[in-house]
Formats: C-alpha cells, sequence, structure tokens
C-alpha cells in the first residue's frame, strides 16, 4: 500500500466502518445478549407448546395377528388383547382402524402386483386404510418363537412404499410368563425393512388370561397397565406427529423412490 492510498480518508472510513460491523457482531452488548436469550426461550416454548397440541389424534392402523379359533389352550387371547390396545389407544385421543388377518388368504398375489384396475376390492380397502394411517401398532402372539404367520401374512402382501416414512410400535403377549418377546424382537427387522421403523419401547403381555377380560379391562391395577403403555405409545405419536408434518412439506419419495418394476433397481452400480 502507497503512502497516498494509507492517507486516503476514504480507506480510513471504510476501515472504520468494517471494525464496528465486527465488533457488534463478535462482541455483542449485553443487551443484545439478553435479547437473542429471550428469543431462544420463546421459541422453544412455541415448539413445545405446538407438539404438545399435535402429538394426539393419529390415525392408526392396529394389526393383528390372531387366525385360531379354536383351542386348546384356551381362551383365545388375541381378541381381549388387541381390545386393551385399542381402548388405551383411543383414550390417547387416537383414532384406531384393525386390520384382521382372517381378512386374508394365504398369499399368492400382492397388491402391488396388480394393476390398478384389477386389485381386489377387499385388498384395496385395506390398502386404502394403511396408507392413510400415521403409524402402525402390530399386536402378535408367539409361535415357536416368531412372530405370528397370519401377521406376517397381512405384512407381505403389500410393498414397503405403503409403510415407509411413518413409525410402528410392537405388542406381544403369550399365555405363558414371557409376553411374547421373543416374537417381538423376530418382528423388528421386519418392520424395520418396511420402512415404519419400531419405536424402542415395547408392550409384552405375560399370562394374558390372567391379566385381561375378554373385553380387554385389565382385572387387576388398570391404572398401572396404562402406564405401562404410555411410554410406547407417546414415542409412537411423538415420531407419528412429527412424520406427518414432515411429509406435508416435503415429498419423502423424491430421494428415495419406491420400486417401479423391481427390486434391482436399487442395486449398486455395477463394476
Amino acid at each position: 500500500m502507497s503512502d497516498d492510498q494509507a492517507s486516503s480518508p476514504f480507506i480510513s472510513c471504510n476501515q472504520t466502518l468494517m471494525f464496528r460491523l465486527a465488533s457488534k457482531t463478535m462482541f455483542p452488548t449485553t443487551l443484545q445478549l439478553t435479547r437473542r436469550r429471550k428469543n431462544k426461550a420463546l421459541c422453544f416454548v412455541l415448539c413445545c407448546r405446538s407438539l404438545a397440541t399435535t402429538t394426539q389424534g393419529l390415525n392408526i392402523a392396529l394389526l393383528t395377528g390372531t387366525t385360531r379359533t379354536e383351542g386348546p389352550p384356551r381362551p383365545i387371547l388375541g381378541p381381549r388383547v388387541a381390545s386393551f390396545i385399542t381402548n388405551v389407544l383411543e383414550e390417547r385421543g387416537n383414532t384406531v382402524t384393525e386390520v384382521d388377518p382372517n381378512d386374508f388368504d394365504l398369499l399368492q398375489k400382492p397388491h402391488f402386483s396388480y394393476a390398478k384396475s384389477q386389485v381386489p376390492p377387499k385388498l384395496q380397502e385395506i390398502h386404502a386404510i394403511l396408507s392413510n394411517a400415521d403409524g402402525y401398532v402390530c399386536v402378535t402372539p408367539e409361535y415357536n418363537h416368531a412372530p405370528s404367520p397370519g401377521l406376517l401374512n397381512v405384512l407381505n402382501h403389500f410393498g414397503s412404499s405403503v409403510f415407509s416414512f411413518k413409525p410402528s410400535a410392537i405388542v406381544s403377549y403369550s399365555a405363558g410368563q414371557w409376553g411374547g418377546t421373543r416374537a417381538a424382537i423376530g418382528l423388528r427387522p421386519i418392520l424395520s425393512e418396511l420402512g415404519c421403523l419400531p419405536v424402542s419401547a415395547m408392550i409384552h403381555v405375560p399370562n394374558a388370561s390372567d391379566v385381561l377380560e375378554e373385553n380387554g379391562s385389565p382385572k387387576e391395577d388398570p391404572e398401572r397397565w396404562r402406564q405401562y403403555c404410555d411410554r410406547c405409545f407417546s414415542q409412537l405419536e411423538w415420531w407419528g406427529t412429527a412424520s406427518k408434518q414432515h411429509r406435508s412439506r416435503v415429498d419423502p419419495f423424491a430421494q428415495s423412490p419406491s420400486f417401479q418394476t423391481s427390486p434391482k433397481e436399487r442395486n449398486a452400480p455395477k463394476q
């Protein structure tokens, strides 16, 4: 820089202005810091209020797993467990639609293999229920340490694009002491593959015939049973609300499209 440039009043004023701007940015006053903290606190409160008023009222598809009509063992436990879970979800303000595995034949042709004009009406009706759901609750007994084949048959009738970008919750039960926990663990990777990631908390109902009345009411400590369900369903509602709000703003399939012809569409590039 020349002597003339160093003494230029324009450069001097410009440097002074830049210093003042930098000082305001790098060294905010106490008043500015207070305002920033208040704004952050206000945003936090508004976000909390928004979540508090929107975490209820989800559309939940309840997929049950019982296809048995005869014992032993008796009684058939699935309907009372499904009624209990439905009651708890509805008390929390949700709308519950049950999907019954008895409405399905053994899988021969999944929904996505039909031309749109040729989908059987019952299959299309259930497809609409699942597509419009904000989240899923799967209720399964345990057969040979595995989830119900009836429930898996329902899930296998539909592609992952029906379930994707929504949460799910797992409820298991048994006539014995373990509450179907091994079936619940086996169901987690299946739901993950379908794209409806299961929340971490699960609900297990051991000795179901001793715990629940036929109408689904707990025989003892009903408040304790509802508190037990709170952790799982609060997670489901939190994620269900968040995904519902985000889907209204961003198309999740824009960057992760569903299969159009074959799973090979997602293969890695050939070497």
